[in-house]
């Protein structure tokens, strides 16, 4: 019932595993997130309404609170507790969504998280929240804490790049990077939705939108479709791929697409353009708009 070469789940899928007994080994999660400005508080919105059976995953307090940036990768003990106390254990089968209009958001970061410490068998929603309901599946506002259980993690060291890493790929050209940030961002004509951030991109990035992988129902586009997205931005899947945003997040979504085309071992820049553009020299720092000053 379960398959590992594809990332995805259907939402009839979903709705019969979590009516069946197949379903007492399936974990859902509810990997909401809104950038601040929107002010709009994901674990509010899930209290509301939310899968039946579904919990919520809280990609800011899964992190490392001692970075000074945005949802950093936090450490396995860290990672394996927070899971651990949600019930998931490392023979559990884990399904994520968001509530994004778009259909996916921030559930491919928590997808990647899991695979990056260890977890293969995790999935996302396709269509996430927006495509269930449209397919008139069932909502609840109720909630069951879970048993907290045992999880053991092991960070796989290779899926994540640093300030240092993208710095020298700059020269070195390792691995070819993908921007998921809007075009508009990226080129640096349209602004970053954090403060004190300049938008802009990274020398030697590729733009691909995250949105670009989407149809307008919210489902990933079919492998066909996507392998044409990456073709057309002069992107090779048999070459190593980092994937960057702004910090991290819809970057996912990048490399969720790439599984589906059959490249499953993607690399994020965890600190993405935040970090980027608060770490590099003005001179790395390329935008068509005011870019960085000394």
């Amino acid at each position: 019932m379960f398959h590992q070469t594809k990332a995805l789940v259907t939402a009839r899928w979903l709705s019969e595993a979590i009516k069946t007994r197949t379903g007492s080994s399936v974990r859902v999660l509810d990997a909401s997130w809104h950038l601040p400005k929107l002010q709009r508080i994901a674990k509010s919105d899930f209290k509301k309404r939310h899968i039946p059976g579904a919990l919520f995953f809280d990609i800011d307090r899964c992190s490392d609170i001692s970075s000074p940036m945005d949802h950093m990768l936090p450490t396995e003990k860290v990672f394996a507790e927070y899971v651990g106390n949600l019930g998931i254990a490392n023979d559990s089968h884990v399904v994520v969504y968001d509530a994004s209009e778009c259909g996916a958001f921030s559930s491919p970061r928590v997808w990647w998280m899991f695979r990056v410490f260890g977890h293969s068998s995790v999935y996302v929603l396709n269509g996430g929240l927006k495509h269930w309901i449209s397919e008139g599946y069932p909502l609840t506002d109720k909630y069951k804490r879970p048993e907290p259980t045992e999880f053991k993690a092991t960070l796989n060291r290779s899926w994540v790049k640093t300030f240092e890493d993208i710095l020298n790929n700059t020269d070195t050209k390792t691995f070819q990077l993908v921007d998921a940030r809007p075009l508009g961002r990226f080129r640096g004509t349209d602004p970053e939705p954090r403060d004190n951030t300049e938008p802009g991109h990274i020398p030697g990035s590729t733009n691909i939108p995250f949105t670009s992988f989407l149809a307008p129902s919210g489902l990933l586009l079919p492998p066909d479709e996507l392998r044409a997205l990456f073709q057309q931005a002069g992107v090779d899947l048999q070459q190593p791929l980092c994937v960057t945003c702004g910090s991290a997040v819809t970057a996912c979504n990048v490399a969720l697409a790439a599984y589906e085309c059959g490249q499953p071992d993607v690399s994020v820049y965890d600190g993405g353009w935040s970090e980027w553009y608060t770490r590099a020299v003005p001179e790395l720092v390329l935008s068509e708009g005011r870019g960085k000053h000394r």
